[in-house]
């Protein structure tokens, strides 16, 4: 092969050629939709997705906290109102008896205005001739006179006076009232304070109790197994210690009740060798088979309070499945009109953004020749 030399013309040409090639290439790659828009970034929708995840968890996190504080603080506030209920009803029952006992319609300044009553109970105009309350024309009483004035007077000064500190003593009473009932609210209060103190404390010893009762139980059961396996292990092995000190010691004389005995197991007998039980042998099988059947009886009673237990914990956990489900399902009520509430005010707001766009921004549309010169060139 011989080195050629190509002249230069056609070296531009091949150069230009190449450079029309790649312009093709780049915009066959630009301008189809399709590669351009599968270029994603893995990397970061895995960050995104685990960046959501953790921010799912911590608001189930904090949802579970506000749960629980709610529940507590629902707990306090009908505590607060039950006591306040009954604060009211004890004032209105003490209200009601002071009214019965110190405000009866007999001691009011205008009873003998209002006492129906008041004629029967005073005296007539004249009692006698010799009655010393007609004057000597024997006329019961004339016009303009008032010979009682003084002390009536006197006398309706003193009920002023006996009103007066009447009202006083009633206000003293009244402030001293208020005041005692002010410092029974203080009381109160506080002692609703201590006590809500105090249950959140016993709610805690028993949350506390309950797992420590649940691990006993757990460990309780996990020894009875291991005791009942050691227990059939224990007796294999003497099973398999008594077969063979009777095969050791095993006579062959048929006047040998134990030359019955089958070698396939001691429970097992040879029918033509066998003489019958003893009464040893047949009180040993009634006071093992009397030991089975308490043994059975045991066991029985043992799985059903294990299967009740079982079923209680269910239903607690089921009720309290179901009150969590329902607050769950309030919360996403309110979240969901909060949402939407807050959906509106945002489309509103873009609605008025692009009313605004429309007639003051993009007032001026553009023609059909200003979109033909996008897309023509790669760069």
């Amino acid at each position: 092969m011989y080195k050629v030399d190509i002249c230069g013309d056609t070296r531009e040409a091949i150069a230009t050629e190449a450079r029309r090639n790649r312009e093709k290439q780049r915009q066959s790659r630009i301008f189809n939709a399709r590669y351009r828009t599968m270029g994603v970034d893995v990397e970061g929708l895995k960050s995104q997705v685990a960046e959501r995840k953790l921010h799912e968890n911590a608001e189930k996190r904090r949802d579970e906290a506000f749960d629980a504080d709610r529940m507590q603080c629902d707990k306090i506030a009908q505590m607060l109102e039950e006591e306040e209920r009954q604060r009211k009803k004890r004032l209105n029952q003490a209200t009601v008896e002071f009214w019965e006992q110190e405000q009866q319609p007999s001691t009011r300044r205008e009873w003998d205005i209002q006492d129906s009553e008041a004629i029967r109970k005073g005296q007539p105009a004249r009692v006698s001739d010799d009655d010393p309350r007609c004057g000597p024309s024997s006329m019961q009483r004339f016009a303009g006179e008032d010979l009682n004035a003084p002390a009536r007077h006197k006398l309706q000064k003193e009920q002023n006076k006996r009103s007066l500190e009447e009202q006083r003593a009633e206000r003293q009473k009244d402030l001293a009232d208020h005041k005692y009932a002010d410092t029974l609210d203080d009381k109160k209060r506080i002692e609703l304070d201590l006590r809500a103190l105090e249950l959140a404390r016993l709610e805690e010893e028993c949350r506390k109790a309950k797992a420590a009762a649940v691990a006993d139980f757990n460990r309780a059961q996990a020894a009875e197994v291991a005791q009942q396996q050691r227990l059939a292990e224990q007796r294999e092995q003497d099973d398999n210690y008594t077969e063979i000190y009777n095969h050791l010691t095993g006579d062959i004389l048929t006047e040998n009740p134990d030359v019955a005995k089958s070698l396939l197991g001691e429970h097992r007998l040879i029918p033509y060798c066998w003489k019958g039980m003893s009464p040893e042998e047949l009180a040993a099988m009634y006071k093992m088979q009397a030991e089975q059947c308490k043994e059975n009886q045991r066991l029985r009673q043992e799985e059903r309070q294990r299967d009740a237990e079982w079923e209680q914990q269910q239903q607690l956990a089921d009720r309290a499945a179901m009150e969590m489900e329902a607050q769950e399902q309030d919360f996403r009520l309110q979240l969901r009109k909060s949402l939407d509430a807050y959906n509106r005010e945002l489309a509103d707001a873009q609605k008025s953004h692009l009313r605004y766009l429309e007639k003051e921004v993009y007032s001026n549309a553009p023609t059909a020749q200003y979109h033909l010169q996008f897309n023509t060139s790669s760069r």
